[in-house]
């Protein structure tokens, strides 16, 4: 089928030869494309929307082939969401929990912590009334059910936003995982120690706490001194290191205490040089070692992660590393790994592998999916272990047999060896039965889920199987055969109805009724001509109306269209026609006609012709998506911006314009072919005269213009100096044949100016606005000093020659005049100076002190940065949003406004400027410190264009403390309403 337009073409290509009074049923039926062949499916990839008759592409495809039942429903299966047997069970991300999850893992899997837990005292689980949801309060409840869920559940993973929430934790933001694992165990050590069974006051110790001693040795008198520690984990620098023994080997290395880091020896009396080394005697059943993967890096201010290859055994002899007690057990066999995926300290996946204590299987544990491991090996496989964006990838390293090597391994979980004749009964952890019947009753409500998920499903495949039947019947008595009653439906309610949508509702054809009540030709394009039969159907199960049969064309719109494009087609000609007719001489009686209407005439034409389809359109409906309402709006605001055909010749009274020069004599031939185009044009004959008020109020104009001239003229000659600036008195300098000059704002001698300049465009000044220098009680708020150091930028001193001008052609509210008084006394000859009206100190100070407390409170201000570097005894200034480092060699660099909205300076741009860390920052300014926490720019003395110095403390090399001061303390430069933060070296 032909494209829309030109679909649209061939309907009304009958009215180049049929006038309006000539239609005939076969041209309305032509205009509203009745007899159009349909297309057919086989043929048309997509419908047509210019022909009314095509019904292919509406929807219909989706019913008329085979169906399958899943098409009914968008409902997943409800046993997608089961656990399988002899699984575990997983735990949803609640959006960046990923680092939880797993941890949460690992600590399930610790079968004597969980039964540990099982056993701890909980009197509102035992006493809940399975009515209602349990709700745990505090973090040892939240865990107990969270492990008993993860042990009996049904369902496939289960949400832990209970224990998250009660943990304050962002489920938006990734936090340290590191961290984390410290501080919840910290947290679970010190509510277990609550209970009142001491073997569950001290599991926490029990599973995970060995002890360490920090030994020194004095090299001058050999004394050793011993500082016992506990500890819950091993942090294990992996910098430079290939193996987990190189890293323990650091660990506990001797570190040599000489030059200022000197031990003060106690039984030497004085600091000597010493060894210190830390020295391991007990181990706990569960090992955690931490790789620290991520460092601080000083460069950046930011914390980097390491992706070096590290390898690890699956049996760890912790043998060789301990300090005595050969009896104890020191070989540990791999239970868990945690990875993080990703190059970013601050971004990426966590992901765990973990191992089953009772079947010695590993697990992959990814948040909601669980994998098991082939043939009982730990398997970290390609996404744990490569990092896919960092640009120089190392190759992974061999791993010798019972040996596995990671990039992103961050974590490891060793647990002591058990004997092989180790009690099977402690691999088995029982749920309590109070815990089991909170299970039970979250399991029964899983099941109902089930059922109602089931049930939903087989309604909506119920009810699409009775629309399909319902398409099927419906859609072979939709086409409309020739020569039969039809009716037209409304082709968007047909999609919505063939796509089985919800919002399908009645049939409404009002929104395609014409102002006649009958059906609009321009909506033909958008509905479909469908049988009586079927429209009947249609009708009696979804109603509606009005109804639009065969006699709702509508004669009148079709004529009034064909009027319009006849005259669309006849416009060239005619502009030829009055163009050359334009030419010619006038002879004759003639007719006013606006110039730029004459020149526009036909684009004029055109939009008329064009306001006139739009006329034929309803009140009721809605045309190209502006109600009637609307349109009427929107063609009066047309009419406002370009006015109707001659309307620029009519003056505001209604007459002839007295602008000639706007206006043109035509021909009555002229005219009469233009009035055909706009019949409600405005009409000038040749012997029309101006509008006599008009000509009246421009002869006032003129008037009035030659009274400012003179105006200004007497003026300016009256105030010669005044005007031209010229021979001005000072105050620096006191005019000596005067005692008294006169003030008067600055405001009022520009605006005079201004006037006089260009009499005609500006309003004469009439008065002297002196009480603009005055305070609410009359007195004056500038003294004479301050007028020499600048307030006298707002004033304008007058001779008393001027004044007298002044005085005699304005009306003056206040004068206000300095006087200078010359005395001599005992210590010489003074000159004293007073003004009238007298000073009003109080609005005086106020002033003042409104000036420094505007100074001090601002939003946007250049503030510099100055680095004193101590032995070049030089100064590097820099703009404190610099963000490449500067090199000590730079010449001092001014700092360029900032624009709104580039945000506040702060100390990590300080720090890419000088390259000097925020916790190595020492800032004041005129020699006081910056070091309140809780003060603000303004009371510290900073305002706009100050320089605060920058004095650096000298490196350390303690990534610990580094890395405890970029965790602990964030630091912001904000200028006014924001606290300055400084960061102060720990």
């Amino acid at each position: 089928m032909a494209p829309r337009l030109q679909l649209e073409k061939a309907a009304w290509r009958w009215v180049e030869t049929v006038k309006p009074e000539e239609i005939r049923l076969e041209h309305i039926e032509l205009a509203y494309r009745v007899n159009l062949p349909a297309c057919k499916r086989a043929t048309c990839r997509r419908n047509c929307k210019g022909n009314p008759n095509c019904l292919v592409g509406i929807g219909e495809q989706a019913w008329l082939g085979d169906i399958d039942e899943n098409a009914f429903h968008n409902i997943d299966d409800p046993n997608s969401e089961r656990r399988d047997k002899n699984t575990f069970v997983g735990l949803t991300n609640l959006g960046a929990t990923c680092y939880v999850n797993t941890f949460l893992q690992v600590w399930f899997h610790n079968l004597e912590l969980r039964r540990s837990l099982y056993q701890c005292h909980n009197s509102r689980a035992q006493e809940h009334n399975i009515e209602s949801d349990y709700e745990p309060q505090s973090i040892c409840e939240h865990l107990q059910y969270l492990f008993a869920l993860l042990q009996n559940s049904n369902r496939k993973y289960i949400d832990p936003s209970g224990l998250v929430k009660a943990l304050g934790l962002d489920t938006g933001q990734q936090q340290d995982a590191q961290e984390f694992s410290k501080l919840f165990l910290s947290l679970l050590e010190d509510t277990l120690s609550k209970q009142k069974s001491p073997n569950l006051q001290n599991v926490i110790q029990r599973q995970f706490c060995g002890q360490f001693s920090y030994v020194t040795v004095c090299n001058q008198c050999g004394r050793s001194s011993a500082l016992p520690s506990r500890f819950y984990e091993l942090e294990l620098n992996i910098q430079g290191h290939k193996n987990l023994t190189e890293c323990v080997t650091e660990f506990l290395k001797e570190e040599k205490l000489d030059g200022e880091n000197r031990y003060f020896c106690e039984s030497c009396q004085s600091k000597q040089s010493a060894t210190r080394r830390i020295k391991l005697h007990n181990l706990p059943p569960t090992l955690n070692l931490q790789l620290m993967r991520f460092v601080f890096d000083r460069q950046t201010g930011h914390k980097k992660k390491l992706n070096t290859f590290i390898s690890f055994p699956e049996q760890l002899d912790m043998g060789p590393f301990l300090e005595g007690k050969e009896d104890q057990k020191c070989v540990y066999e791999l239970s868990a790994v945690l990875i993080h995926r990703g190059i970013s300290a601050y971004s990426g996946h966590y992901i765990a592998h973990v191992k089953d204590a009772r079947t010695g299987d590993w697990y992959k544990f990814n948040d909601e999916e669980i994998e098991k491991m082939e043939g009982k090996k730990l398997q970290l496989g390609t996404e744990e272990d490569i990092a896919e964006t960092v640009k120089s990838q190392a190759r992974k390293p061999k791993c010798s047999k019972g040996y596995h090597c990671s990039r992103n391994a961050y974590m490891l979980v060793y647990k002591v060896q058990e004997e092989e004749n180790a009690d099977p009964s402690m691999t088995n952890v029982e749920v309590p039965a109070f815990l089991q019947r909170l299970v039970d009753q979250d399991n029964h409500k899983f099941e109902e889920w089930c059922c109602e998920m089931a049930d939903m499903r087989k309604q909506s495949v119920d009810k699409g199987k009775a629309k399909h039947e319902e398409v099927k019947e419906l859609y072979e008595l939709l086409p409309a055969k020739d020569g039969e009653p039809y009716e037209f439906i409304p082709l968007d309610w047909l999609k919505k109805w063939l796509e089985d949508s919800p919002s399908t509702t009645e049939i409404d054809n009002s929104l395609f009724l014409c102002s006649h009540g009958k059906l609009h030709p321009d909506k033909v394009a958008d509905s479909k001509r469908v049988s009586l039969q079927a429209a009947q159907l249609l009708y009696d199960r979804y109603s509606g109306g009005p109804r639009l049969d065969g006699s709702s064309l509508c004669r009148e719109c079709v004529s009034q269209r064909c009027r319009v494009l006849r005259l669309k087609n006849q416009l060239n000609e005619d502009f030829k026609e009055i163009t050359n007719l334009v030419k010619r001489t006038l002879s004759g009686e003639g007719y006013w006609v606006s110039k730029s209407s004459l020149r526009s005439w036909r684009q004029l034409a055109l939009e008329q012709l064009e306001e006139d389809e739009h006329e034929t359109k309803h009140n009721n409906g809605q045309i190209n998506g502006q109600g009637p309402h609307n349109n009427s709006k929107g063609r009066k605001g047309n009419e406002d911006e370009m006015k109707t055909f001659n309307e620029d010749i009519v003056c505001c009274h209604g007459g002839l314009s007295i602008l000639e020069t706007e206006r043109k004599l035509v021909s009555s031939e002229v005219w009469t072919k233009l009035r055909e185009y706009f019949p409600k044009a405005p009409e000038f004959t040749q012997n029309k005269e101006s509008c006599q008020q008009c000509l009246t109020l421009e002869q006032e104009e003129k008037d009035n213009e030659a009274v400012s001239k003179m105006m200004a003229l007497d003026q300016k000659n009256q105030l010669l100096n005044l005007f031209h600036e010229k021979n001005r008195p000072t105050l620096a300098k006191w005019p000596e044949d005067t005692d008294v000059l006169y003030i008067v704002p600055l405001y009022f001698v520009d605006e005079w100016r201004k006037f006089i300049r260009r009499p005609t465009k500006s309003s004469p000044v009439s008065n002297v606005g002196n009480t603009l220098l005055l305070c609410p009680h009359g007195g004056f708020m500038f003294t004479y000093d301050s007028l020499i150091n600048g307030d006298a930028q707002h004033v304008a001193l007058l001779w008393p020659s001027e004044w007298e001008v002044i005085s005699r052609l304005f009306i003056v509210d206040q004068p206000i005049s300095i006087h200078c008084f010359k005395q001599t006394t005992l210590s010489g000859p003074t000159t004293p100076y007073t003004t009238q009206p007298d000073l009003c100190w109080e609005c005086r100070e106020s002033f003042l002190f409104q000036q420094q407390r505007d100074l001090r409170e601002y939003t946007q201000a250049t503030i510099y940065i100055r680095k004193v570097l101590e032995d070049q005894r030089m100064i590097k200034e820099a703009a404190p949003e610099l963000n490449a480092s500067s090199s000590e060699a730079e010449e001092e660099k001014e700092e360029h406004p900032k624009m709104d909205g580039e945000g506040d300076p702060d100390f990590s741009q300080i720090m890419h400027a000088f390259s000097v860390a925020p916790f190595d920052q020492n800032l004041s300014i005129d020699g006081k410190s910056l070091t309140d926490d809780s003060a603000t720019l303004g009371s510290l003395g900073v305002i706009p264009e100050s320089i605060i110095c920058l004095k650096a403390d000298e490196p350390i090399a303690d990534y610990d403390a580094m890395d405890d001061v970029y965790q602990g303390e964030c630091c912001h430069l904000y200028l006014q309403y924001i606290t300055l933060t400084l960061f102060k070296k720990r």
